[in-house]
């Protein structure tokens, strides 16, 4: 019981459970890779939606009361980033990695694309954390906007976009669509646990937002500058003038007031146990 009673012991296990959880869901793909049950690119894509999404939904474990459980959280993924260096590098080899995490099977790809991502995700939990809708906006518009709008892109892309021949009106949609429902889900998820609100202005919000990251993917500016630098940014930019006038509160988790935060969760505690 005094284990549970630590908020940052409590923390210390949360964060070894996302690690657990979110290493189990990389090194699933990991596997489909190195066994080519899947075309390497859509593996990839996967990679990119599942692994942030998963790690997203383990935030409401850790405890309102610890400053650290930001930085907590953010080690599983701060440990990918070390190793998606390395191995880009070439200083250690990993197969499962490459054959998963890139397009055409060059280890340098993962000093690209999949560590801008670790790094975006990484920034929007300890700038951001769960009280914050730009977190939501940021790792949802990033994972599950970005990696949809490539599937669907693939498939359905037949018809470009004026401005933009290597993207297509399928993808863009899609990025749209996917970016916007995940961050309405998500809006819900932490709705539940009190970290943040729950109203049709947000919503809003989150459609604006979702809409101009997926507008921003779409310009000729993503062949030069990866879209895993420009969506979370797109979001994070507007995403601060959008919810800022919903008046949406705790826009940084620096600001946040954890106190309050923590009352909200055991409110609704003691109110389920009547």
């Amino acid at each position: 019981m005094w284990i549970l009673e630590s908020p940052l012991l409590r923390d210390a296990g949360a964060a070894v459970l996302t690690g657990a959880t979110a290493l189990a869901v990389l090194r699933f793909w990991e596997e489909v890779g190195n066994r080519a049950l899947l075309d390497q690119k859509l593996c990839r894509k996967l990679v990119h939606i599942t692994v942030g999404l998963v790690y997203f939904l383990m935030w409401p474990l850790f405890s309102a009361d610890d400053v650290y459980a930001p930085f907590l959280a953010s080690l599983v993924i701060a440990f990918n980033i070390i190793k998606v260096t390395l191995i880009g590098l070439g200083i250690v080899k990993d197969d499962g990695v490459i054959n998963s995490m890139t397009r055409n099977g060059d280890r340098r790809e993962l000093l690209k694309g999949p560590l801008y991502y670790a790094c975006a995700i990484t920034l929007a939990t300890v700038i951001f954390w769960r009280t914050s809708p730009i977190s939501i906006a940021v790792i949802c518009n990033l994972c599950a906007g970005d990696g949809v709008a490539d599937i669907a892109g693939r498939r359905f892309g037949h018809v470009k976009l004026p401005y933009n021949p290597h993207k297509s009106y399928a993808g863009s949609i899609a990025m749209f669509l996917a970016g916007f429902l995940a961050s309405i889900l998500y809006m819900c998820y932490f709705h539940l646990f009190g970290f943040v609100e729950e109203s049709w202005s947000m919503v809003i919000a989150f459609g604006v937002t979702s809409l101009a990251a997926a507008i921003v993917e779409s310009l000729p500016i993503s062949t030069r500058l990866d879209d895993n630098l420009t969506v979370p940014l797109a979001s994070v930019l507007l995403g601060v003038l959008v919810f800022y006038y919903t008046g949406a509160r705790n826009l940084c988790c620096m600001s946040a007031d954890s106190s309050d935060i923590s009352a909200l969760v055991q409110n609704q505690m003691v109110l389920d146990r009547f």
